[in-house]
């Protein structure tokens, strides 16, 4: 079987899935809990790459002209 490979283009951003602890942290960092955070379909060729299942959060980095990077958060549905 072949290797998904991870998506490389100029427009398309970093999407990483986070580990459990990762989640727990950013969870208590913005006092938020699973359901509040926006979706991401399991089926978007943005993480087709990686190894996901519904609950996953992804984080998301984005190159910002005016703060460098902005980092966003999904959870899989």
């Amino acid at each position: 079987m072949a290797e998904k490979q991870e998506i490389q283009h100029i427009l398309a951003p970093k999407h990483t899935k986070l580990a459990e602890d990762e989640v727990k942290k950013v969870l208590e960092k913005y006092n938020i809990s699973l359901k509040q955070l926006p979706k991401i379909l399991h089926k978007d060729s943005a993480i087709a790459h990686l190894e996901i299942k519904e609950g996953d959060v992804i984080k998301i980095i984005r190159k910002s002209p005016t703060a460098g990077k902005s980092v966003f958060y999904r959870v899989v549905v």
